[in-house]
């Protein structure tokens, strides 16, 4: 076709349209019933703030700003030594009342309004349930069972001392921060709980991050953290079991339904899950149909914990935990998940958390030496604790200090906990913000201590 026929034929076409449109609309215009309201300029300006107030427009925003500020922070803080998901963590407190909504409370309340929290909530749970089905993936069974004996010890070792201390802590604690209404037994539970935790996957990262994943205290120290990770998520599971339901006597029923659950978990679904990886092994990519099936019994066990009484992150990790043996199976699974959990949603965990975390509650030089007895009996508990432990093991006095220092690691798995204590008005805000530095402090001086530990036996 000629060119000037077809811009004739397009141009002719368009005017037409036009004139239809038109001639439509100002026949339309008899059709309302009622006289409209002018378009005004007021009208515009108040349409236009409504668009940037719709919520999808603030989530998206939130978004954008909590991916750049996590990613920012996690690049800075590998830079100086430090686990990038620590800089996450602190990127995500930043964000929070305890600096942006100090220094700058109008962009923050723009930002992050309080009708918008729920929706920040409810995603970085689905980040949590992900990444807690990660963590017990990456949990090696067979690790555990090589070195079970030594490992087991001082990981039980490294949970009673801090347990214990934290439980007498407690003590001194419940009458000025415990909130109203609290038991002490459910407090100090969940006191102690909080000492214990070593957060396995920061602790990974570290050892992988300074090459000693094969080294006999990198083995040990990721083996005795791995129990101690299961262990301490049973026992969690019993402790906030117990705080719902009251007393000891009337969380029978939680705790036998637990048993229960957890029975059915591996010696049921484990072996269909095996069978379901054998099948789909023999294809080089995991299929739809096999990935719809995981996510289903995932997000059942998760649902299942909830219903029983026992928090949906419990079920998210035993899941994990009774993935086929495979690796190859869980390593097509964790990519999957990893990518989306740790860089979308995970985040969002670190600035609900740090919208919670006020620093400057801690306004008194008593409320700040309470802090600061809190982070020395984390560090006697944990660092002496696992220390004792390996020494007792026969590990040499480098080996036995190294391992303390790792072992002392909490980071993001103490968070989790923590903002568990606080959903169940376990902790106040203030013991709260407490307990989330001492998480940041325990975590941030393990690379620093192995550093010194390195140095030290070198000369």
């Amino acid at each position: 076709m000629n060119k000037k026929i077809a811009a004739t034929l397009y141009t002719s076409s368009f005017i037409g349209l036009m004139a239809i449109i038109w001639f439509v609309f100002k026949s339309g215009k008899g059709l309302e019933a009622t006289a409209m309201p002018e378009i005004t300029e007021t009208n515009l300006s108040q349409t236009a703030i409504s668009v940037y107030q719709h919520p999808l427009a603030i989530f998206i925003l939130q978004l954008i700003l909590i991916i750049a500020a996590s990613q920012i922070c996690a690049w800075s803080f590998k830079k100086i030594g430090q686990p990038a998901v620590m800089g996450e963590i602190i990127a995500g407190i930043l964000l929070g009342p305890s600096l942006i909504g100090t220094l700058l409370p109008g962009f923050s309340a723009f930002v992050f309004p309080a009708a918008s929290l729920g929706n920040i909530q409810m995603l970085s749970q689905v980040g949590l349930i992900l990444f807690m089905f990660v963590i017990g993936m990456e949990l090696d069974i067979t690790l555990l069972k090589k070195r079970a004996g030594a490992a087991m010890f001082i990981s039980y070792f490294s949970i009673i001392i801090p347990f214990g201390m934290g439980i007498g802590l407690s003590y001194f604690l419940y009458r000025q921060y415990a909130p109203a209404n609290i038991p002490f037994f459910a407090f100090s539970l969940f006191i102690g709980i909080a000492m214990s935790i070593t957060a396995f996957p920061v602790l990974a990262r570290i050892i992988r991050e300074r090459g000693i994943s094969n080294t006999p205290t990198g083995v040990m120290a990721i083996t005795a953290a791995a129990v101690g990770d299961v262990t301490a998520w049973c026992m969690l599971a019993f402790i906030i079991a117990v705080v719902k339901a009251g007393t000891l006597s009337s969380s029978l029923y939680t705790i036998i339904a637990a048993v229960v659950y957890i029975a059915v978990m591996f010696f049921i679904m484990k072996p269909v899950l095996h069978k379901i990886a054998l099948k789909s092994s023999k294809n080089l990519s995991m299929q739809r149909p096999v990935l719809a099936l995981i996510f289903v019994m995932l997000l059942l066990s998760a649902y299942c914990c909830e219903v029983i009484g026992v928090h949906a992150l419990f079920g998210a990790f035993l899941a994990g935990l009774i993935m086929p043996d495979e690796w190859n199976f869980r390593k097509a699974l964790i990519d999957k998940i990893e990518d989306v959990a740790l860089v979308l949603l995970l985040p969002l965990f670190f600035v609900f958390t740090g919208l919670r975390t006020q620093v400057g509650l801690l306004n008194t030089t008593s409320l700040w030496l309470t802090c600061g007895g809190i982070i020395l009996v984390a560090i006697a508990g944990k660092f002496g604790g696992s220390t004792i432990a390996a020494r007792i093991t026969g590990e040499d006095a480098k080996d036995s200090l190294s391992i303390g220092a790792l072992m002392n690691t909490r980071g993001l798995v103490e968070l989790v906990v923590l903002n568990i204590g606080y959903d169940l008005h376990i902790l106040s805000p203030q013991i709260f913000t407490m307990m989330v530095i001492m998480a940041l402090a325990t975590t941030f001086m393990t690379n620093p201590a192995l550093n010194l530990i390195n140095r030290f036996y070198k000369k």
